[in-house]
Formats: C-alpha cells, structure tokens, sequence
C-alpha cells in the first residue's frame, strides 16, 4: 500500500489555496496548511480531518525567512517528510497606471509574491533534495505571460515567480525535484472580487476578453495543481500551465 503523500499549502485559507487542501484531503494525503490567520487556520485543519486526513494548521507570514525555515520543519516533525509543496500564498495589492505606483505598494506585492515564494522554494527544496525528490507547485497567473494594463507591479511580480520556477526546475531536476507553475486565468475568488473593485460592469468586461466567457472555479485550479502533484505529470518540470480559459492563446 503506497504511503499518503505529505503536502504542505502556503496561502492555504482561502480561495485557490484552501479548495487544494480539501481536494488533497479528499486523496488521503497528510497536510500541513499554513497562512497568517490562527482562527481560521484551525478551522480549516479541523475541516481537512473531519475529511479523514492528518492535518495541522502552521501559523507562518511567507516574507519572514525563521517563519518559513519553521514551516518547513514542522512539516518533516510531523510527516517525517514533504512531498508536495503548494506555493499559493499571494496578494495583488493596489492596481492603477504605473505613473501612479509607489514604492509601498511595489515592495507589498513583491515582497510577498515573490520573496515569499524564493522563500519557500529555498527550504522546500532543501526537504526534497535531501529526500531524493518531490513535487513544488508555484502560483502564478496569466498575467505572469502577457501584459496587463493597470496592473504592472502585480504582473511583473508574476513574471519573477514564473523565471523562479524554471531556475528551481533546472536546479532539482537531475535530483528528482519537480518545480511547475499554475497560471490561472481569472478565478472566482475574493481576489477577483477586490480586482474589479466589486463591480460588475468592470468584471463582465473581463470575463468578455476570456474565449471561455467565464471564470474558473477554484476546484478547476486545484485539480490542475492535483495533477501536478502527481506521478502522471513525473517527466513534467519547469513548466507553466495556464488554466485560463484560452486567454493567452489569443
């Protein structure tokens, strides 16, 4: 009988990140979940093992290294190893034309979503190397591939994440470790919500530039990061698969 994967989810407390955690804990696999929200962590952890997983919720702000660095360990403490790592932690922080952007704003978005993810990636590539391989999922965006007008700072910063994950890939590769992106299209989270200023106007406009003329769930995101996580993608490494509705094949 195989052994359940041991999976840990940063930025696992909502949206993308929390649908891949019970999609995880619907397989059997061990979870740790991580975000900055205790109350809410405990919740979910409850959840997942209400669903018949191990689960524990680690309390870890991504931009701080001794938090990320402990992250890592209890996980390996507690499953004595990590097989899949799910780097989802992200925020798209204040949008509007680059003659607006402050230096503020840029070090919010880039602190998190990029440093936060060079973070992970340094000591979950650690774990994995030491271990002989493992599976680590980036969280990216289709704005990570093409421009975006209003939204400079946040793309650029998806862009970093997408040149991480190809130098990690080339990185662990010989040694078995698999690092690939996820680069969602427009999904229906908060986030989306916050990024249309909660307008509907402004939100069915960006769904009509979408060929599929929707968003995609959450489930849809977490099954793409299930496959990635799995032994049918193993030849699979440095990659970005977009799961945008045909948004960048236009």
């Amino acid at each position: 009988m195989n052994k359940p994967l041991t999976v840990l989810i940063t930025g696992a407390l909502a949206g993308i990140g929390r649908a891949t955690a019970l999609a995880f804990a619907r397989q059997g696999a061990n979870l740790v979940v991580s975000g900055r929200r205790p109350d809410a962590g405990e919740q979910l952890a409850a959840e997942l093992r209400a669903l018949g997983a191990q689960a524990e919720f680690v309390r870890a702000d991504v931009t701080v290294e001794p938090e990320v660095r402990a992250l890592v360990e209890a996980t390996l403490a507690r499953f004595g190893r990590l097989d899949v790592a799910v780097n989802n932690a992200g925020v798209e922080g204040t949008l509007g034309p680059i003659a607006e952007q402050g230096i503020d704003n840029y070090r919010a978005i880039f602190d998190t979503n990029v440093l936060g993810t060079l973070l992970a990636l340094k000591h979950e590539m650690r774990a994995m190397l030491a271990q002989g391989g493992g599976s680590i999922i980036n969280l990216s965006s289709m704005v990570g591939r093409v421009g975006a007008a209003g939204a400079s700072v946040y793309t650029a910063s998806k862009h970093a994440v997408e040149g991480l994950t190809k130098s990690a890939a080339l990185e662990g590769a010989a040694a078995g470790v698999r690092v690939n992106t996820v680069a969602p299209g427009p999904v229906q989270t908060e986030m989306l919500e916050r990024f249309v200023g909660r307008d509907a106007a402004i939100k069915e406009g960006l769904l009509a530039t979408v060929p599929m003329r929707r968003a995609a769930t959450v489930d849809e995101i977490a099954g793409t990061i299930l496959f990635l996580a799995s032994d049918q993608s193993r030849f699979l490494t440095g990659q970005s698969i977009g799961v945008d509705g045909g948004y960048t094949a236009q």
